[in-house]
Parts: structure tokens; C-alpha cells; sequence
């Protein structure tokens, strides 16, 4: 019961299913690409992915500097397989979520050391990448 339990909580916050849904449609993303997509301080999305990391709702890799984040493979507990399983066949045409996938897409085109200078502020401008609307935050 502690697992289904973990697993509910971690996936009844709106946050943490918008991050759910980007690894769906995204595969392997490092916290840099997560936040940008959010708009969020990246202190508040790594403890969002702590969480999932968790319940074993996602995996994480160190490579250099970044942390990548993916769903998590065939050997993930059935607890997390199956309310994975139920988010997805539920929430895929919410406009929120809509608005995420079309933001990735961008953020995706760009590399990750420009996107991690723009939300350092050191490239001085960020208009390579489009703000993200208010409806998505």
C-alpha cells in the first residue's frame, strides 16, 4: 500500500504531470530543458523530479554537468508502470499540456549550453526562445 500510496501523491500535483507528459513526448530531458518549459526556478523543478525520482516515476543520469531525466524502463515497480499508464490515456489532449508539447519543441532546437546561458542571463537576450504563456506556468 506505501508504494501505490507514493505514487498517487507524486502524480497528484499539476506540476509534476506537466513533467510527466514533456518525458512522454520528449524521451531523455536534462532540468535545464524542464525548467525552461515550466518557467519555474530550477530549485523548484528539482524538487519536483526528487519526487518522482522517488517513486520511481522517472530515472535519472549525471553526465557532465547535467542531469538527464526519462520515464522509467520495463523494470520500473507495476505501481508506477500502470499510473503511468492511466495519466497518459487520460490527459493527452489537455491544452495545458498542448501548450508544453509546442514549447519543448522549441527549447529542444536549441542546445543546452545557450539554453542554460539564457536562464543564467548571460547571453543578453533570450529571444532565441519564445516566452512561454502564462496558461501553460
Amino acid at each position: 500500500m506505501r508504494a501505490v500510496l507514493g505514487v498517487a501523491r507524486a502524480i497528484a500535483d499539476p506540476t509534476r504531470m506537466r513533467i510527466l507528459h514533456m518525458l512522454a513526448g520528449g524521451g531523455e530531458l536534462c532540468v535545464c530543458q524542464i525548467t525552461h518549459v515550466l518557467a519555474l526556478a530550477p530549485s523548484t523543478v528539482s524538487k519536483h523530479l526528487s519526487i518522482l525520482d522517488a517513486t520511481r516515476l522517472v530515472e535519472a543520469r549525471k553526465e557532465g554537468r547535467w542531469v538527464y531525466y526519462r520515464l522509467p524502463g520495463p523494470d520500473a515497480p507495476r505501481e508506477a508502470q500502470q499510473a503511468l499508464w492511466w495519466l497518459f490515456c487520460f490527459l493527452g489532449e489537455d491544452p495545458v499540456l498542448l501548450t508544453d508539447k509546442r514549447a519543448l519543441a522549441e527549447v529542444l532546437a536549441i542546445s543546452k549550453e545557450t539554453l542554460c546561458d539564457i536562464q543564467a542571463g548571460r547571453s543578453g537576450s533570450s529571444s532565441s526562445v519564445r516566452a512561454i504563456p502564462a496558461a501553460a506556468r
